[in-house]
């Protein structure tokens, strides 16, 4: 799961204005997310671009070097992007035409897309209501002879269950790609995502926990495997001497720039206390609304979860108003309100074609009609979360039929 949609309704709102239709006194508007970057960041990246080195270069390593201490020591390759880290992965993991690939039907569009580019075939599979994770009572059914690999998505954050996932790999020597696109800094079991298991990719998106901008990192690989995912990215050349280059196969572009990576130093630098901010927010979400919650709460987890995303279930079949709706009144207070995401993959145009149809994922249906996205990231004051709060009951009450 790359890179994320979201609704906010207008550029005012984007920059931070509250609506000029709202009366009374002037509130910042609250959007549902914005990145953190810290004054000596930026000062670095002012840095790099007076140094005159902006594509990859000794921040890039530096980033990596970084990233792969912080996994404990696993080998760690950037990308222009998490869709590219994804798309790799399954390349140098040798999943290609007449593969397939089980997949939950409840992410961002890029997970299945990845699998499609690569000319293998996306098997879906539903999720769980609650924790939007691919279900694996279900994964085992939906092997055949033609697969080759589980990606599963750490939705929001929330990993999934790491032995099942890895138990049934094992029995079946399936390969494993993660998309832990919004997992930096979640644990399993006081164990980092990342820092075990097959090919695990992250993104750096500016919604993201840890932001390069733009970007996305893989985590692991046999050695083979990295010098290919270097090849992937950046054309398939390699050099040979300083004046003599080979292109070994046709590949793409996706090197990460010094200044992408300049920002998600600084952003590592910050990574726990951001986590740290996030879980206090979405402890004030719960306490909040404890057992009597107007919405369907996401899944708690434990302390190992990110929170990615606060992004719980609204009631539709008991209000008189749309998600739409919703998200209007919502800004109309000041409020933004994101939907992660609006569809089930198997629901869209491209993946119809291949045969899915409405009503295979019940769970990841629902979710894609009921879904919203709370404001969370680690700016944010405990008195905004009461605020949002406090918006979400009014409307939600005011719409009750």
């Amino acid at each position: 799961m790359t890179k994320p949609s979201g609704t906010i309704l207008d550029g005012a709102k984007r920059r931070g204005r509250r609506p000029e239709a709202q009366d009374g006194p002037s509130t910042p508007f609250l959007p549902f997310t914005r990145p953190t970057i810290d004054e000596e960041t930026i000062q670095g990246v002012a840095e790099v671009l007076r140094s005159g080195w902006l594509a990859s270069g000794p921040n890039v390593k530096k980033l990596e070097a970084a990233l792969s201490e912080y996994f404990g020591g696993r080998p760690v390759r950037t990308q222009m992007h998490a869709t590219a880290s994804l798309e790799h992965a399954l390349l140098v993991a040798g999943i290609g035409p007449g593969h397939e690939v089980i997949t939950p039907a409840m992410s961002f569009v890029a997970t299945a897309n990845v699998i499609v580019r690569v000319g293998a075939r996306p098997v879906f599979v539903d999720v769980g209501l609650d924790s939007r994770n691919i279900d694996f009572d279900r994964v085992e059914a939906a092997i055949t002879p033609r697969t080759r690999a589980i990606m599963p998505v750490h939705f929001a954050g929330l990993p999934v269950d790491m032995e099942r996932l890895y138990a049934i790999a094992g029995r079946h020597r399936l390969r494993v790609i993660e998309d832990a696109a919004q997992a930096i800094g979640s644990c399993w079991r006081g164990r980092r995502i990342g820092s075990f298991g097959d090919l695990v990719c992250f993104s750096f998106h500016p919604n993201k926990n840890l932001t390069t901008i733009e970007g996305g990192c893989i985590v692991g690989g046999s050695p083979q495997e990295l010098s290919q995912l270097e090849l992937h990215r950046f054309h398939g050349q390699s050099k040979l001497a300083a004046d003599e280059v080979d292109t070994l196969f046709a590949a793409g572009k996706a090197n990460l720039s010094d200044v992408a990576a300049r920002v998600g130093l600084g952003q590592l630098a910050s990574l726990e206390r951001f986590n740290a901010r996030r879980r206090e927010l979405a402890a004030r979400y719960f306490s909040l609304w404890g057992h009597d919650a107007p919405v369907r709460l996401p899944a708690r987890g434990d302390e190992g979860h990110n929170w990615h995303m606060f992004a719980p279930l609204l009631p539709l079949e008991r209000l008189r108003i749309s998600r739409l709706q919703f998200i209007e009144q919502m800004a109309e207070r000041g409020i933004g309100v994101g939907v992660h995401y609006a569809s089930a993959i198997h629901l869209f145009t491209a993946y119809r074609a291949l045969g899915y149809r409405e009503g295979q994922f019940p769970n990841a249906e629902r979710i894609g009609r009921e879904t919203v996205t709370l404001p969370l990231f680690p700016a944010m004051e405990l008195s905004d979360v009461d605020r949002v709060v406090e918006a979400t009951t009014d409307v939600l009450k005011g719409a009750a039929k």
